[in-house]
């Protein structure tokens, strides 16, 4: 509920011994904190005294709005036990098939969307869906200006060869663009997540989330990051004809985007299709570290296309 009053006492600009606080910021902090059942201050407060008791104003500080900083939160756990199942399934002796766009899918990918499914369902029912196997069984979900991306399982192959390199990939949409991001890396003990600009973090082996951020290129040379199977690709040794490459590295998944917003790549050049919910969530990610994801013509890569289709793209670091 919007606040006209100040009820918590807390010192706005003009008020004797404030900091010089706008009102804005005043009632963010009065909302946040009767959120938290807060409704009487013994003592006023600066405005950046109480920041540091109410998380949901530090998350909006950080860029994040408290509707997102929730999403983000009930996403992040939903990947977190969708990877649980996944390593389940991992640890046994698993059956394959082929779907009908000729690619592999087992029961990680299947127990994985299962749980996604419901924890998004549940606690956003009003936002639609569109997740990899769902769709292969349902077909594409009503067009919406906001929905979520889900691949519950990106690098099949990759939990095929047994390699570590797959992820879950959880993205919302808004009008086109991917505003929250969760790739987890369940093998690897990794999860990126991020919700708007400066939000992105990297969590690795359990510890807290540390904020990470795209570099600039080095003077000395790309390092260039791509897919297993693109190793020997003619058009990628085409296209880095064109660059100083210093180093080329192989990674499978989404966690190729992660990579590159921890500052520790510069470029994935990705030619042919690939799906919305393959690219959404590293998108936010990346975006959100200072990096950018545009199509082959040079223009932001976008959502809600017919089909969900992308044609090719290459994911950059920070502009120098």
């Amino acid at each position: 509920m919007p606040c006209s009053t100040n009820p918590l006492g807390i010192k706005g600009a003009g008020d004797a011994g404030a900091i010089g606080a706008p009102p804005a910021l005043v009632n963010a902090v009065v909302d946040a904190l009767a959120e938290l059942g807060i409704e009487h201050l013994d003592m006023p407060l600066t405005p950046e005294a109480a920041v540091a008791r109410a998380p949901r104003c530090r998350a909006a500080e950080s860029g994040m709005t408290a509707s997102r900083e929730r999403m983000l939160d009930v996403a992040r756990r939903a990947a977190l036990a969708a990877g649980e199942a996944i390593l389940h399934v991992y640890a046994t002796a698993f059956d394959v098939r082929v779907k009908n766009d000729n690619t592999p899918v087992c029961e990680a990918d299947l127990a994985s969307e299962r749980i996604i499914m419901a924890k998004l369902r549940e606690a956003f029912p009003e936002i639609p869906i569109a997740s990899e196997e769902l769709v292969e069984a349902e077909g594409l979900p009503p067009c919406t200006a906001r929905f979520w991306a889900v691949d519950p399982l990106d690098g099949t192959k990759e939990f095929i060869a047994r390699n570590g390199e797959f992820a879950v990939n959880i993205a919302l949409i808004e009008d086109g663009v991917p505003v929250l991001g969760i790739v987890h890396g369940p093998a690897l003990g990794v999860t990126y997540a991020a919700c708007g600009p400066g939000t992105a973090t990297r969590q690795l082996n359990g510890c807290g989330p540390q904020p990470i951020r795209a570099r600039a290129p080095l003077p000395h040379g790309l390092v260039v990051i791509h897919s297993r199977s693109h190793e020997n690709s003619r058009r990628l040794a085409e296209f880095l004809q064109d660059y100083h490459v210093r180093e080329r590295k192989k990674c499978g998944s989404a966690l190729k985007f992660g990579v590159i917003a921890a500052g520790e790549a510069d470029l994935y050049p990705r030619f042919g299709t690939t799906m919305e919910w393959d690219t959404a969530a590293g998108q936010a990610i990346l975006e959100a570290a200072g990096g950018r994801v545009d199509t082959l013509a040079g223009t932001r890569l976008t959502y809600g296309k017919p089909g969900l289709k992308n044609d090719g793209f290459l994911a950059w670091s920070r502009r120098s």
